[in-house]
């Protein structure tokens, strides 16, 4: 059924004003490849920094309050460091987001962090995970986002099912210790850097994981990590129908763990994965969604491209709310495949810059975001304030 114009409207308010998205602190520091960094003038070094940067999207796009932080990178001192961040909250208008462990930097996690054959190893590990729990209660932050690079290269090197025990014990550890109001989101990821085995490959052992860990523990979806034409909508229905889903890290990718900017490879699919998420929220199947972005650009402006990422998904998410999921549902059920088809790729095809320009217009925003960037200045601003601080190389973080 065609939506009037002013009922479309509402529509696109609803669906955009639901919609947040929280933003990474590593996305606005000086970043590379393995091979090696590449400096930009205009990034951040400091977590002051960072926190201005992210305040400057927030400002321009109304729908980035939340900052990712991550103990090593932005809290080097642990707790200790915890202080500083509940000023530069105060100081910009910008709560911490999740708190992200660091169990791949030190040189004891070569053979692994909770997965390590080393038990002093995995105790170290976790202790680390308890100290980032203890930072997110005292800052307010819901959620605990965890990684392991854990695996190994070649087999027979080490016994994969040991070190699933040792896992479980470990992540079970670390939900005791949440408060009632945290979760921890474990994420998988199929290789790298391990190429033979990683100890959280895909989505369900982290499913498994989850569900033995404890009742607050749920599944990340990172939309970088999973094996070339794998169908990620069907993994997050599934996660959706388990009430395992708790949350993406948004980015894309050509080959695998590319780090591009969200659609700029495939934005189909992300419309498709809202889809999912939409059609769960209109029947009533209860979920808390962490929609979270996890890019660091090295060739693209870090701004520039994090504003690029948020436009883009404001309007993927619109896209899929304009979906006339009855009449889908219609013809689904009567299987009329070419008709169900075309509303379904209708939708995506719709244009909806207009609405998400008066969207914003009503809400005293910037009807274009990324233009406003442009024309503020900030960018040039902070590249001439910190350019002559950069040096050749740089850290990650």
């Amino acid at each position: 059924m065609a939506h009037s114009e002013s009922a479309t409207f509402d529509l696109a308010a609803q669906a955009l004003d639901s919609f947040q998205i929280e933003i990474p602190s590593w996305g606005f520091a000086n970043t590379g490849t393995r091979f090696g960094k590449f400096v930009q003038a205009a990034a951040a070094s400091t977590i002051e920094e960072k926190f201005a940067d992210a305040a400057e999207v927030n400002r321009l796009t109304g729908v980035t309050p939340t900052l990712a932080l991550h103990v090593l990178w932005d809290l080097p001192n642990g707790l200790d460091d915890v202080p500083e961040i509940a000023k530069l909250e105060s100081q910009f208008g910008m709560r911490t987001g999740s708190i992200n462990p660091n169990l791949f930097q030190d040189q004891e996690y070569k053979f692994g962090s909770l997965c390590n054959p080393s038990a002093a190893i995995r105790e170290q590990a976790v202790n680390h995970v308890l100290d980032c729990i203890e930072i997110g209660k005292r800052l307010n932050s819901r959620d605990v986002s965890l990684w392991l690079p854990d695996g190994s290269n070649y087999p027979g090197t080490q016994s994969i099912r040991s070190r699933i025990g040792w896992l479980e014990e470990a992540l079970r550890s670390c939900h005791d210790h949440l408060s009632s109001e945290q979760r921890l989101l474990i994420e998988y990821k199929p290789f790298e850097p391990a190429f033979y085995h990683t100890d959280i490959a895909d989505w369900g052992m982290s499913s498994h994981l989850s569900t033995f860990a404890g009742p607050q523990a749920r599944v990340l979806v990172d939309t970088g990590h999973h094996y070339s034409s794998q169908n990620i909508e069907q993994i997050v229905a599934w996660l959706l129908h388990t009430g395992l889903l708790g949350g993406f890290h948004f980015n894309d990718r050509r080959y695998a763990d590319d780090d591009l900017t969200l659609g700029s490879i495939d934005p189909y699919q992300i419309f498709r994965i809202f889809h999912e998420i939409h059609t769960a929220n209109a029947e009533g199947i209860a979920q808390n969604v962490a929609f979270m972005i996890d890019q660091s650009h090295n060739l693209k402006g870090k701004i520039e491209a994090t504003v690029q990422t948020v436009v883009t998904a404001q309007e993927l998410w619109l896209k899929a709310a304009l979906v006339d999921r009855d009449q889908l549902a219609a013809y689904q059920k009567s299987c009329d495949l070419v008709a169900a088809e075309e509303l379904f790729r209708g939708a995506f095809w719709t244009d909806v810059r207009p609405l998400a320009a008066a969207w914003r217009q009503a809400r005293g925003l910037a009807a274009d975001p990324l233009k406003a960037l442009q024309d503020g200045g900030y960018v040039e601003l902070i590249a001439r304030e910190r350019g002559s601080r950069h040096s050749s190389v740089s850290s990650y973080a």
